[in-house]
């Protein structure tokens, strides 16, 4: 197969990149605009792992040019399109809502028009845990209701998972949207918590944990996002007609999520103890004195909880990577590479 990774050179795109590389014989095409949202060179790093592959092929470009997709289009007809190139952030786009737009909405329907012009069997796309917005009920449901969006970058991941719809019932194209629940690992994003935890720590700076440490994460480790959707790639959504002979649009939404939503403060515990046993922080360091509880920020959710049940059912698969042994690996990696 020819497959089209956009974003690349992101946290999420470059792992799926390279486990596709080590394990298929397809051809990879990794897209990526190497902005600088946040530090490039963990890019370029990534970038760097992946070019000793011989059937990876990276091309610099913005998904919100239509005219650089439409020729990337033409010029390698892909069976499958995976995208992950989105603006990112929640706090971000309280401030810079001009880049949400323009990736994540601008960006998704350029790819959506190639891939209805190119016949693609499978369109896979990243949408978020931030679409369930305020939802008290927990675990989050693919069936919960989530048209309450509480921040601007949780609209734009709905927005796509509504054209991602339109565009299958309209032209039949095989959609699946995937619900990331935080994910995080080694050569992860700056701006995650547990990055810029690591990050002023060690400068000796304070950490702010948000709603006075009452909020719970469903922390997800990169390594099982990827593998869920490295299984959800290969199995697109059956093409069938209904009843009025029409298409029944070959769309399908699932969540990927550690099912076990941990306690903010019982994760920096964990950090803290992992980064101390990879020699990031002294073992005297007193991790208390640089903590400081603050309010809820705006845009932010109390909890989220993954009900994994329909990824289970239908690729046999679950999450099941500890937060302990999740983080021991970031620890470890970090030291590796600031240390």
């Amino acid at each position: 197969m020819i497959v089209l990774i956009t974003g690349a050179a992101g946290f999420i795109g470059a792992f799926l990149t390279k486990r596709l590389l080590e394990t298929t014989n397809d051809q990879i095409v990794g897209v990526d605009n190497l902005n600088d949202y946040y530090d490039v060179s963990l890019k370029e790093e990534r970038l760097k792992m992946l070019s000793s592959f011989k059937n990876f092929v990276f091309v610099k470009g913005d998904i919100s040019d239509k005219q650089f997709i439409d020729n990337l289009f033409k010029e390698y007809k892909f069976d499958v399109v995976i995208n992950l190139a989105a603006q990112a952030g929640v706090r971000y786009s309280i401030d810079h809502p001009d880049a949400y737009i323009q990736s994540n909405i601008i960006g998704f329907y350029n790819i959506l028009e190639a891939c209805r012009y190119n016949l693609v069997k499978h369109l896979v796309y990243a949408s978020s845990s931030s679409v369930y917005g305020g939802n008290t009920k927990v675990p989050f449901s693919t069936d919960d209701k989530v048209d309450n969006p509480v921040s601007l970058y949780a609209a734009t991941k709905k927005s796509d998972e509504l054209l991602a719809h339109a565009y299958s019932k309209l032209y039949n194209i095989p959609t699946t949207g995937l619900r990331f629940f935080t994910v995080y690992g080694p050569m992860g994003r700056p701006d995650m918590a547990y990055f810029s935890f690591a990050n002023k720590l060690v400068k000796g700076e304070t950490i702010e944990i948000f709603n006075y440490g009452n909020c719970k994460r469903d922390f997800t480790y990169v390594d099982d996002i990827v593998e869920g959707i490295v299984r959800v790639m290969q199995k697109p959504p059956v093409k069938k007609d209904g009843e009025d002979g029409l298409p029944i649009p070959p769309y399908k939404i699932y969540n990927i999520g550690n099912n076990k939503p941990e306690n903010l403060l019982d994760f920096v515990n964990i950090l803290s103890e992992e980064l101390f046993r990879a020699n990031v922080l002294p073992k005297d360091f007193d991790i208390k004195k640089h903590m400081k509880l603050v309010a809820m920020q705006k845009g932010d959710v109390p909890i989220t909880y993954a009900d994994t049940s329909d990824l289970e059912r239908d690729f046999g698969y679950k999450p099941s990577t500890s937060l302990r042994e999740g983080l021991r690996r970031f620890a470890e990696w970090y030291k590796t590479f600031y240390k």
